[in-house]
């Protein structure tokens, strides 16, 4: 028997080398190269057709001779979920969704698999717990697991067979990572079997209408293991996001062929399984007996829904040469920027003092429309001026000391208004033509107009 060769394969793009080397000739990523098992194909028939197109028409034809119909949306019983989706599952639609271990990624497919089974048929393929485990979950979660058929396997020729055979309307691989092909030699989770894999399962998933959910397993820095191409392949990637010292969970959308990226979904882990959160603002707001320095709340748009956050700052003076700056949910660097741009337009200087900034609750912002509240919530901790507990505060701040406007300025006040607050701090781009009830809107174009709005407070 011949002996077996070693490749070095890409974790990245799927590209192999016979040597192991620091940085991939093909796509420039550093340290990606793993060591793997040369692959070679065990039946020249079994796969003839693998690579056969998804589409079924290979003719030309133009574009504005096709019918564009909506989509036809499921709904998965979970309001949250389906925000996240789009709006629901899409037929032949393929999802890969990734998490941590143990952050709730099979409870909250169970529970949509319990829903959906009782009016279309629902497998459940588990690659990594046995049908015992499965069962003792939905009995302690008080699901009815009745009309839901268990696969417990992890070959693909026996998965795929099955799909075939029944042809359900939707189903859960839980994990793609363990899930092997028999025309490839290398343990499952290696490259070249995801790869495989999951181009497999997407090609039946579009051929027979079936939607197919993936469970993905991700890296110690958060991102999907795998190749990079398992995230092209389906077509839609979300992100489970969380503490599990919390009971919060969010759902990210980052890739989404049927609706809008960057939608998100809030749940609440409970013991019967992840509930909905129907107010999820309140989740970030702090409940402070009265008012306090250093605490400022901002409006920041996740996909279409606005979320009201509180943004608080910690200014200490500094005993250290270099003076620290840390921040928990937002950028490092746009703080290093807001910092100068305070020194250099508002007269406020801040080199001799430590710089905290945390966005309560662990959600991670990467807007800049919160660089504003930001600042203002600096000064108020650096002066030591509680801010009212009624005030809402958004805009981006230019490197000049402009105040920018944000998209979706309407939909944030709106939101302020419907959850009480009174007063807005916004850009003067932002203002809106006609009085919003119940809160006064101040319109301000440079950094120093917002800080007089302070002083005059």
């Amino acid at each position: 028997m011949a002996k077996a060769k070693t490749i070095y394969s890409c974790t990245e793009c799927g590209a192999s080398e016979p040597k192991w080397q620091g940085q991939c000739p093909s796509c420039l990523a550093w340290n990606t190269l793993v060591e793997s098992i040369e692959e070679s194909v065990t039946s020249t028939n079994r796969y003839a057709n693998k690579f056969e197109g998804i589409a079924q028409s290979s003719t030309l034809q133009k574009i504005s001779s096709i019918t564009a119909a909506d989509i036809a949306r499921q709904p998965t019983g979970i309001s949250e979920f389906d925000r996240v989706l789009g709006g629901g599952l899409v037929e032949g639609g393929v999802v890969l969704i990734g998490g941590d271990p143990g952050i709730g990624k099979s409870t909250l497919l169970l529970q949509v698999l319990c829903h959906l089974g009782k009016t279309s048929q629902a497998i459940y393929v588990s690659g990594e717990e046995s049908p015992q485990q499965i069962a003792m979950r939905a009995k302690r979660l008080g699901l009815d697991a009745s009309e839901v058929e268990l696969l417990a396997e992890i070959n693909l020729e026996k998965i795929l067979a099955t799909l075939q055979t029944h042809k359900p309307n939707i189903a859960v691989i839980d994990s793609i990572q363990t899930v092997y092909s028999e025309a490839l030699q290398s343990a499952p989770g290696s490259v070249a079997q995801v790869r495989e894999c999951s181009a497999q399962l997407t090609r039946i998933a579009k051929q027979l209408g079936i939607t197919v959910i993936l469970v993905g397993h991700v890296t110690k820095e958060g991102s999907l293991a795998g190749p990079r191409v398992l995230e092209h392949i389906v077509d839609t990637v979300l992100y489970f996001e969380g503490d599990q010292n919390s009971s919060f969970r969010l759902i990210r959308a980052f890739k989404n062929r049927f609706g809008a990226v960057n939608e998100l979904g809030v749940f609440a882990m409970t013991e019967h399984g992840l509930r909905e959160v129907s107010n999820p603002s309140a989740l970030f707001l702090s409940h402070h007996e009265g008012q306090v320095a250093g605490s400022c709340i901002t409006v920041t748009m996740e996909g279409t829904r606005p979320l009201l956050i509180e943004i608080q700052a910690l200014v200490d003076e500094s005993h250290a040469p270099n003076a620290k700056r840390l921040c928990v949910g937002l950028e490092q660097n746009r703080l290093a920027m807001l910092l100068a741009v305070l020194h250099r337009h508002a007269g406020i200087p801040c080199f001799d003092q430590d710089v905290f900034i945390n966005a309560v609750g662990g959600v991670k912002i990467s807007e800049p429309a919160v660089d504003l509240a930001v600042i203002i919530s600096i000064v108020s901790s650096l002066k030591n001026k509680p801010l009212d507990n009624k005030l809402i505060v958004f805009g981006e701040v230019g490197l000049a000391g402009e105040v920018r406007p944000v998209q979706g300025g309407q939909v944030r006040l709106k939101e302020a208004a419907k959850l009480g607050f009174t007063k807005a701090i916004v850009p003067k781009a932002n203002a809106p033509k006609s009085k919003i009830a119940g809160i006064e809107v101040i319109a301000v174009e440079r950094l120093e107009e917002a800080l007089n709005q302070l002083r005059n407070n």
